[in-house]
């Protein structure tokens, strides 16, 4: 297996839901060149990673993301169980 990381691609209507905009604010995107894609069988295939940094470019996309999209669930990922956390002995050193 090769040391490349395999990107990850969605969909214009998965990225939608994801980011928590609109399909035609993804399509802009596109057009503007703000994100990387491929194209599939005539289907646009979006770089997830590219999508991550497009939504941290201006405060109206980080609230939309926040609010509609994946940010919503950022809190509920917080593990508050000292079981899974790292040891204390781990961090320090």
């Amino acid at each position: 297996m090769s040391d490349k990381k395999m990107p990850i691609r969605v969909s214009i209507s998965q990225a939608a839901k994801l980011f928590g905009v609109s399909e035609k604010t993804i399509r802009e995107a596109i057009k503007n060149n703000e994100v990387r894609y491929v194209v599939v069988k005539g289907r646009y295939k979006i770089d997830f990673e590219s999508l991550v940094i497009w939504s941290q470019k201006t405060p109206l996309r980080q609230a939309k993301r926040d609010q509609d999209g994946i940010g919503r669930y950022v809190d509920k990922w917080k593990i508050n169980n000292q079981l899974y956390f790292p040891s204390k002995k781990f961090v320090e050193e």
